[in-house]
């Protein structure tokens, strides 16, 4: 039985400056927030952009990430999920191919608005063909269809399905109620960066956190100390990253993210594919001072280490 509990990164897709997908800042990433204390990887997360990649760029994507996971002994989800059942299933079936691969991350339909029992009917069918367990991602905001408890308690029973990305925009009653009745092997993530303190206290496994590019060991200490039940340590973890969550979240993700993976030296640009547009200077700013509000302790350069070598936001 697989477990998805810990700390994943949704990994962004970095370009270089010809808008070629930069497979190796992609892979020097990857090791980083592995190194720095991340459980596992997540590739074509919304966080990937991965609607405005090519075929070609997207099995590339897979193939670094799964390099580098099976190199480092960590965990690889891929989102496999799309709005129509037949194209699921056949990205699915793909990841049959991808070597090391923990899960997929399969959103509930998107923009079609299916009816919650049909969405269930649809998540149980792809669970019954993959060849890997699945994640479910439920997100209203992106989908236009959310899911209530019992449409998740029904899907937590089923034996191929183990996890749950839930990212309602709150800890809601729907939420609450999850964490309370699942079963002990399926594991509910928090999906919202803001609410992973709660959920890991309440009884989740986990996040799958955009915001943990940076401060990767903070982010990785807060769910650690919230599986282990330290309310103590989680709040203080939960009280120095909610600045910089809010700061990286103030624009669409993935574009302040990559702004900042940017001025860090880290990616050799911070550009996003239309119809997403560049971070503001603003944006930046505030996800830059954030950062030093974070106190993380992880390897990665801080704008303090760029300031001391004469280098300046963009």
């Amino acid at each position: 039985m697989v477990d998805p509990a810990g700390l994943w990164v949704p990994l962004v897709t970095p370009f270089t400056s010809r808008d070629e997908v930069d497979l190796d800042a992609l892979r020097r990433l990857a090791t980083e927030v592995l190194d720095d204390g991340a459980r596992g990887l997540v590739a074509l997360g919304t966080t990937g952009e991965p609607t405005s990649l090519t075929p070609e760029e997207r099995r590339a994507v897979v193939g670094v990430c799964a390099e580098v996971a099976a190199a480092r002994g960590a965990g690889l989800m891929v989102a496999a999920g799309t709005n129509d059942t037949r194209s699921t299933l056949a990205r699915h079936a793909a990841l049959a191919d991808v070597p090391g691969v923990t899960a997929a991350l399969t959103v509930v339909p998107y923009y079609v608005r299916p009816t919650e029992a049909a969405v269930v009917a649809h998540l149980t069918h792809v669970a019954d063909r993959s060849p890997v367990p699945l994640v479910v991602y439920n997100v209203p905001a992106r989908t236009g269809r959310g899911l209530g408890a019992t449409a998740l308690l029904d899907l937590a029973a089923h034996p191929r399905i183990v996890g749950l990305k839930q990212a309602t925009g709150a800890l809601d009653l729907d939420t609450a109620a999850v964490l309370a009745a699942a079963p002990p092997d399926f594991a509910v993530l928090a999906g919202d960066d803001a609410f992973i303190a709660p959920t890991v206290l309440l009884g989740g496994r986990g996040a799958i956190a955009a915001s943990a590019h940076v401060a990767t060991d903070r982010f990785a200490a807060l769910v650690a100390d919230g599986l282990a039940g330290r309310a103590t340590a989680v709040r203080d973890h939960h009280d120095a990253l909610l600045p910089l969550v809010t700061a990286l979240f103030a624009e669409p993700n993935p574009v302040v993210v990559k702004a900042l993976l940017h001025a860090t030296g880290r990616i050799a640009t911070p550009d996003v594919r239309m119809p997403l547009a560049p971070a503001s200077p603003a944006a930046l700013e505030r996800a830059a001072a954030a950062v030093g509000r974070a106190g993380t302790s992880g390897h990665r350069r801080t704008f303090a280490d760029r300031d001391r070598q004469g280098v300046g936001l963009p």
